[in-house]
């Protein structure tokens, strides 16, 4: 990744273009420029971003941008091939903690269903307890109503 902000660096000044105007006429940072040309990729969180920065860079400077390209994607592969698997998994079982939920793939066929059952149990308890009430209920009000009609059919007979 030296090698490539070098070259970028030596055609801008051998150009005499300052980083200002670079920025400028790009539209990006000077820090981000500044990164660029002295190597810093951990400064960067988006390596895509950081490979079409280069490539524009390189293109606004006259410089083949596929080339760079290249050896910036050579230079990714090394350093990624570098790094043990185990530490790649380890990595992404911290990110996901991090985040809080483990990322699967699930089929409603055969996801876990262990707590819509209880569900499903307790509101049919509640809908029949609910159904013996309203008739319990409906017979009390039956029965006092035919008190009161009982009651007054005597009173009217005597």
């Amino acid at each position: 990744m030296d090698g490539i902000g070098e070259s970028l660096r030596e055609a801008r000044l051998s150009s005499g273009v300052s980083l200002e105007e670079v920025s400028r006429d790009l539209g990006l940072n000077v820090l981000i420029l500044e990164n660029i040309e002295s190597g810093k990729i951990g400064a960067f969180k988006n390596v895509l971003e950081l490979k079409t920065n280069i490539s524009d860079y390189a293109k606004y400077l006259g410089l083949d941008s596929e080339a760079l390209v290249d050896e910036f994607n050579d230079y990714m592969f090394e350093y990624t091939s570098k790094i043990p698997v185990k530490e790649i998994e380890k990595s992404i079982e911290q990110q996901q903690k991090k985040e809080g939920k483990e990322k699967t793939i699930s089929s409603p066929y055969t996801a876990e269903k262990s707590n819509s059952l209880w569900i499903y149990i307790a509101i049919g308890v509640l809908v029949f307890v609910l159904v013996i009430l309203a008739i319990f209920w409906c017979t009390k009000q039956v029965t006092t109503r035919n008190v009161e009609v009982s009651t007054t059919v005597l009173n009217y007979r005597r």
